[in-house]
């Protein structure tokens, strides 16, 4: 048994008839062109019709194109983002920071150096590289307008990219003050201005253990960076 289907191409006013296998539509399609030379599908049942199973074969192929190519189209948009940015991202890096005047940091906390060996050591043992130092007169300090306004000078800083870490030694060394930056490179997140330190002995030592010395602290120093030879 076959179906009629009639063809109306556009203006052009000619038709054509198409005898096409009944088990694909039990009612005849009507394939009209429009102005523009596509052809408007107009069915009477719910399955697809098409004049043969080539060209059903066909519409498949094309419209599964259509779904791959949208689908691109949509990843390539969700992927596409400024170069620029997507270097900044990937280079900067997050540094945390407690700091006070260099008095109390260097000469009165009573357990900041044992809390930095300590950590040293473990780090030592771990072949871990170490990722906390100590500056001195930090030139980030200038970008924290509401801190410098409450810290002596010259002022000390202890810097880490571990953030959960200088939150604890907040807390253990109370009379700080923390935030955080961002910086492009180490060099960067740790340079600092130049400045003599010089501490008043007491007249009288009471703890039970010896005084620190002075200069305990250049080991947490951030590294020097070697001049290349002319």
């Amino acid at each position: 048994m076959f179906a009629m289907a009639t063809l109306n191409v556009g203006s052009l006013g000619s038709f054509a008839a198409v005898s096409v296998p009944t088990h694909y539509s039990h009612k005849p399609l009507t394939l009209t062109g429009g102005s523009s030379g596509g052809c408007l599908l107009h069915r009477s049942q719910s399955l697809p019709f098409l004049s043969s199973p080539q060209h059903l074969h066909e519409l498949n192929n094309t419209t599964s194109w259509r779904a791959t190519t949208s689908v691109k189209t949509a990843v390539a948009a969700v992927d596409s983002s400024d170069p620029a940015e997507k270097m900044q991202q990937e280079v900067s890096t997050k540094y945390y920071f407690v700091v006070a005047n260099a008095k109390f940091m260097l000469d009165e906390e009573e357990h900041f150096k044992e809390l930095l060996s300590e950590r040293l050591r473990y780090y030592g043992e771990r072949n871990k590289e170490q990722d906390f130092w100590l500056v001195i007169e930090p030139k980030f300090l200038d970008k924290f307008p509401n801190i410098t306004k409450r810290l002596k000078r010259p002022a000390v800083a202890l810097v880490s990219t571990n953030g959960p870490w200088i939150t604890f030694m907040k807390l253990r060394l109370d009379r700080v003050l923390s935030e955080m930056y961002e910086a492009d490179s180490l060099e960067e997140a740790l340079a600092s201005n130049p400045v003599n330190l010089e501490f008043e002995k007491p007249e009288k030592w009471v703890a039970p253990y010896p005084k620190y010395e002075f200069g305990w602290w250049e080991p947490f120093l951030p590294p020097v960076s070697e001049k290349p030879k002319v």
